[in-house]
């Protein structure tokens, strides 16, 4: 199988490379079309500010590509973020792959979301064998409402979508590869597919 994780300079891709070994899977880093697009799966990572990567994303062309992708792809934190249709963070423009726009969390609660929380109404073969309530990771200060593309939720203040699925594109607002043994369970479930 050949998993290709985008590489565009905005993603924690080490962190995730290493995850997928610890499961026996190899990955490539990689940010040329053809190869995105000849992989089995994609992972679509992302850390930092939207407006930044999306340039990145513009600026090597794999804007155009990753919507277009048949095979399984996952978006994680701001890859998912990227993935909906927009973000009030830098006024971004994303994919409109998900059909929700992604907005800041109100001043109720500490921002960003650092650390632990549960996920809960779990609706996808993403989740096999994951029980309700599970811990997950998350470090973020935007989040995308619920919508009917959301198949996880968590609470903070309100409650929003901690994971997203439309066809073949998933998203998770929370970072699988730091979410212990569940995370990695998540991870070799969409490995799997």
């Amino acid at each position: 199988m050949k998993i290709v994780i985008i590489n565009y300079g905005a993603g924690n891709i080490q962190s995730i490379k290493f995850a997928i070994k610890r499961l026996g899977f190899d990955a490539v880093l990689s940010s040329d079309a053809e190869e995105i697009k000849n992989a089995d799966k994609v992972i679509f990572p992302g850390v930092g500010e939207a407006s930044s990567a999306m340039k990145m994303l513009l600026n090597s062309g794999l804007d155009s590509i990753i919507p277009t992708l048949k095979q399984p792809v996952l978006g994680i934190c701001l890859g998912m973020q990227l993935m909906c249709n927009s973000s009030e963070e830098g006024n971004t423009t994303g994919l409109g792959i998900f059909d929700v726009d992604v907005i800041k969390f109100d001043t109720s609660v500490k921002v960003p979301q650092i650390g632990w929380n549960q996920i809960s109404k779990l609706k996808s073969n993403l989740f096999g064998s994951i029980a309700e309530n599970e811990h997950i990771y998350l470090v973020h200060s935007f989040y995308a409402p619920l919508c009917s593309e959301t198949i996880a939720e968590c609470s903070y203040g309100l409650n929003y979508s901690a994971a997203l699925q439309k066809g073949n594109f998933y998203g998770t607002q929370f970072h699988p590869e730091k979410s212990s043994d569940v995370g990695e369970k998540i991870l070799e479930n969409f490995l799997k597919m």
